[in-house]
């Protein structure tokens, strides 16, 4: 691995802790508030904000060349890496399915609408950003 591999690693590293700081805190917020039972909403507003995030920032770059090699390792595989939730969503829905495959359908389906219409929004965004 050579020293531009390193110092991505580094950055994504980075991003990561920064992402799943705020993964950690956003969604047990948010599940303290809403407060409905056990069913996951923390994780359905992190997956839904990043995906718009990743909408905004992914459109942003794609049609502005904003951000070089670092800034993207940073954001998109570190801070939004972190930040997003699938693999607690997968984990939180086969356990809704253990009691109510009904729950766990009705999770799958909200949490892949929100992400796909978050990122499909966060990109028509950038359209309207000067």
């Amino acid at each position: 691995m050579g020293r531009v591999e390193w110092t991505l690693m580094l950055w994504v590293g980075a991003g990561g802790f920064i992402g799943s700081s705020l993964r950690f805190l956003l969604s047990g917020w948010v599940q303290r508030l809403v407060n409905f039972g056990t069913f996951p909403w923390g994780t359905l507003a992190v997956n839904g904000l990043g995906c718009l995030a990743l909408g905004v920032l992914g459109g942003l770059a794609e049609s502005r060349q904003m951000f070089g090699p670092a800034q993207r390792a940073f954001m998109f595989m570190g801070v939004l890496g972190g930040f997003t939730t699938f693999s607690t969503f997968a984990h939180e829905t086969l356990g809704l399915a253990q009691d109510s495959g009904l729950r766990a359908l009705t999770n799958a389906a909200l949490q892949l609408g929100l992400g796909l219409a978050a990122a499909a929004g966060g990109y028509a965004l950038t359209r309207f950003l000067p």
